[in-house]
């Protein structure tokens, strides 16, 4: 009985220290689980959270860009963004006649693309989850791939700009990229404050990517603010219109224009050739992005001599009657020889403007101070940023001398050896026609009259108005003249420079000026680079465009016609309800 005992009991003994250690093993895998799922079931919902949470960009609407009227400049609209996950494709185990490259034969066809590149690409992004397919494709384009469903092709929404004025308003407005990033013009100066915060929104998706719940709650985007700029796009396509018409015309190379509001400093229209569609950049050239009104300078020639004139009245040496000697026709300065196209004799300053004297004008420079001229360009803004924060814009070159040369004195009163740019030289004579009182130059909409300051005496910048329009009725610029209004103005027309100094066979075309002359509301700069026609004075080539252009900003802002000389106003009667003309 001992042996068989002995040789029984130990079996049983390991038998029941196997079976207790499983019931042991079973009690905490038991007791594990129902902790995890009942106590502190937190924890494995965090964990499959943590491997199926996706966090999605809500992308934020740009800002919009608008005119002084509220029109659309820029705008955003929905779109669709195609999407790939390649390493999905290649990973999915498809039923029976399905592989991963009929299923991109497939979606190639209906993105009407070629099999062999789209598979190219699929091949060589194999590894990764995010390949672009397609971008900003309108809602039905992006429908029809996706109702192809394929495999890892999924869509997002983003915005796509759009610019309804297309290539009129170009220059200012600017464009933004494929990411809707500001690249030119006001879309790039004011990017931040166009493009507003994207928002976000946290789900769970299961594995075919479905949306299971979302977490949390979604963080709101903000829309990008709304920028009113000051142009006018009444008036920036008339000028628009006309100045690419005057380029075809005298087979230009190149022109800018720009419309001031003299009262406010807000640039009502700015107008450059060539220019470019915003809305289709396939065949954009570099060259044609150019601002040319804030980036290109220039040579002024004589549309700085009112500003010279402005410096002799302001100095107290002269008046409008004082006569100037310009016998023999021609001053010299030793090798230089500044000449007249004929010999005036004595003239007084209202023809100096009329004949547009280099002579006089030289004359009266050397007779004042010596930095009487340079002093009197850089109040009106020459030499320095106008400040609109455009961006290039350029300063302009104002020379500053230790020891000023006559020859320098001289041909800086009649604009030469100074550079600035359409926009620069609008400013000036915008000061001009405010009664000698500067304003900052804006692109935004302005409330009121801004604050400036007084930087010519009132009744010289009247004067010189005075004069200007004599330059119109009977001088070069009678190609200006608006009917129904008095136009002050200057011409210009400057020798370019080239490689070996000045060129006489190219020319830069100008027109300064001003409407309605006896109360100013608007001053106007035509510039028209390299005019190769018949024609290629400034009264020839920029004053037309002047006159056709006011004449139909007049009309637009229904501002009244100038009064004849000895009237002073017109005012209706109560009584009778008739208009009465009082006498001056």
């Amino acid at each position: 009985m001992k042996t068989e005992n002995s040789s029984y009991i130990p079996e049983n003994w390991r038998f029941y220290i196997v079976y207790g250690i499983a019931i042991t093993l079973f009690l905490l895998v038991g007791g594990r689980l129902f902790f995890l799922t009942v106590v502190d079931k937190d924890f494995l919902q965090n964990q499959g959270d943590i491997r199926a949470e996706r966090t999605e960009t809500i992308p934020a609407t740009r800002g919009m860009i608008l005119d002084r009227r509220g029109e659309p400049l820029a705008v955003s609209t929905p779109t669709w963004t195609v999407i790939a996950n390649p390493k999905k494709l290649w990973t999915q185990e498809f039923g029976e006649g399905k592989t991963a490259e009929t299923e991109i034969k497939r979606l190639a066809d209906v993105m009407g693309v070629g099999s062999s590149w789209l598979q190219e690409r699929f091949e060589t992004n194999r590894s990764k989850s995010f390949m672009y397919l397609r971008r900003q494709l309108p809602p039905h384009e992006a429908d029809a791939i996706m109702n192809a469903a394929v495999v890892g092709v999924t869509r997002r929404k983003e915005y796509k700009r759009f610019y309804p004025a297309g290539e009129v308003a170009s220059h200012v407005v600017g464009f933004t990229n494929v990411d809707d990033s500001g690249q030119e013009g006001i879309e790039l100066a004011y990017d931040q404050a166009l493009q507003g915060t994207a928002g976000e929104r946290s789900f769970v998706k299961d594995l075919r990517g479905n949306v299971i719940r979302t977490i949390g709650e979604d963080v709101p985007e903000q829309s990008g603010e709304n920028i009113e700029l000051s142009i006018d796009l009444r008036l920036q396509y008339l000028a628009y219109r006309e100045l690419k018409a005057a380029v075809t015309e005298h087979r230009a190379t190149s022109a800018s224009a720009v419309i001031l509001d003299v009262q406010t400093g807000e640039i009502l229209a700015m107008v450059n050739q060539p220019s470019f569609n915003p809305n289709d950049r396939s065949t954009l050239e570099y060259d044609q992005l150019r601002n040319r009104a804030v980036i290109d300078l220039f040579e002024p020639g004589s549309t700085v001599k009112p500003l010279t004139l402005s410096a002799a009245l302001s100095s107290g040496q002269y008046t409008t009657e004082s006569k100037i000697d310009t016998s023999p026709g021609y001053i010299r300065f030793g090798r230089q020889t500044i000449r007249d196209l004929g010999n005036y004799g004595k003239i007084d300053l209202e023809t100096l403007l009329v004949k547009s004297s280099n002579v006089a004008t030289s004359r009266i420079a050397l007779s004042l101070p010596q930095d009487a001229v340079w002093n009197m360009y850089y109040k009106l803004g020459i030499g320095s940023l106008v400040g609109i924060g455009f961006p290039g814009e350029v300063t302009g070159v104002l020379p500053v001398h230790t020891r000023w040369r006559p020859a320098e004195t001289a041909t800086l009163a009649y604009g030469y050896g100074l550079s600035l740019s359409t926009l620069q030289l609008a400013q000036a004579y915008m000061v001009l026609a405010n009664g000698g009182y500067k304003v900052p130059v804006s692109i935004f909409k302005q409330d009121g009259r801004p604050q400036g300051e007084q930087v010519i005496p009132r009744q010289v910048a009247k004067d010189v108005i005075k004069m200007m329009e004599a330059v119109v009725e009977r001088g070069s610029g009678k190609a200006a003249k608006i009917p129904g209004y008095r136009v002050a103005g200057k011409t210009g027309t400057v020798h370019k420079v080239g490689s070996n100094g000045y060129e006489y066979d190219k020319y830069i075309s100008l027109f300064a000026g001003v409407a309605p002359a006896t109360n100013p509301r608007l001053a106007m700069v035509v510039m028209v680079n390299d005019a190769k026609g018949r024609e290629y004075y400034g009264g020839e080539v920029s004053a037309p465009v002047f006159s056709r252009v006011m004449e139909g900003a007049m009309t637009i802002l229904n501002i009244s016609p100038d009064l004849p000389d000895g009237l002073r106003e017109v005012r209706l009667d109560k009584k009778t309800s008739q208009r009465v003309v009082l006498g001056g």
